[in-house]
């Protein structure tokens, strides 16, 4: 419970945190899938990406991302032939799990919580651009293209340490509600969308800032973002057949945040969080 609005988003934002036993369960079955791909690939290396690389992640709700580090010859020209035989692979490791592929990764439940979720991308080690490692990624169309998580990872970072470590969590909040409402929206694409609306900011106050997330999203329409490390292309936020209703979704997000704001600058405190309650689908904490 909370006192403030802006407690309750500082109260927030620790719920947010990824816990102990996600991580311990992360580390256990990341050795389990190590030994599988070094045995079948020449694996040489395997490191966390996405979220909880980049400490971006949802507890409960973001999946584990990683990158398989394999040697090119071990590779497909195909990279949708590569990721049905890392499959394969891993299928024979863990019989009684349901894996699939959905490119760039491949997909291991290993429980009923998301974040239990692996998803496993295989990537071949090309060059090292601007002191960051750059790999080549499957793309969707079955084949290749650029990638770079420790360049994201260093761009993210350098923002969020100059607005005193908030960032992040602002972050979080944000991909927090795409998960809970059900969004559709990439996750990757909001951490760069995000990102690239603070950067014009001095500071961060995360419940006007939410708010003006959610208004910089819905003006740009949920276009294709360009890189803005020049390494991926373009980063697209969902299939066109998610995109309209997760647009609408954004737009009445902006309207409820917009809502409380109102009704906190009119002295309206129970009515602001029950506006900010609408907006995070009943996870935001109650009001004192």
């Amino acid at each position: 419970m909370a006192k403030t609005v802006d407690d309750a988003f500082n109260i927030f934002a620790g719920w947010l945190k990824a816990t102990t036993t996600e991580t311990e369960k992360a580390a256990s079955h990341r050795r389990s899938i190590q030994g599988r791909l070094t045995t079948d690939f020449d694996l040489k290396n395997m490191f966390r990406s996405g979220s909880f690389g980049h400490d971006t992640g949802v507890s409960g709700y973001s999946d584990i991302d990683y990158f398989a580090v394999i040697p090119a010859e071990k590779l497909k020209r195909n990279s949708g032939s590569t990721l049905r035989a890392i499959k394969d692979s891993l299928q024979l490791r863990f019989p009684y799990t349901e894996i699939s592929v959905r490119s760039p990764a491949v997909i291991i439940p290993f429980g009923n919580s998301p974040s239990e979720k692996h998803e496993i991308v295989p990537a071949d080690y090309v060059e090292l651009s601007n002191g960051h490692r750059v790999y080549d990624i499957p793309d969707r169309h079955d084949g290749w293209m650029r990638s770079s998580p420790a360049a994201h990872n260093k761009w993210v970072t350098d923002e969020h340490q100059r607005l005193n470590n908030k960032l992040k969590p602002l972050i979080c909040m944000i991909k927090a509600w795409n998960y809970y409402k059900s969004g559709g929206i990439r996750s990757f694409y909001l951490e760069l969308r995000t990102t690239e609306y603070v950067l014009g900011e001095k500071y961060i106050s995360y419940k006007f800032d939410v708010a003006r997330v959610l208004r910089h999203l819905y003006k740009k329409e949920l276009a294709a973002m360009q890189d803005p490390k020049g390494i991926s292309g373009y980063i697209y936020p969902c299939t066109a057949a998610v995109k309209p209703t997760a647009l609408s979704k954004v737009e009445t997000a902006l309207k409820r945040a917009e809502k409380a704001l109102e009704c906190e600058n009119k002295g309206n405190i129970s009515d602001a969080f029950y506006w900010w309650n609408l907006v995070f689908d009943n996870k935001f904490p109650s009001y004192y």
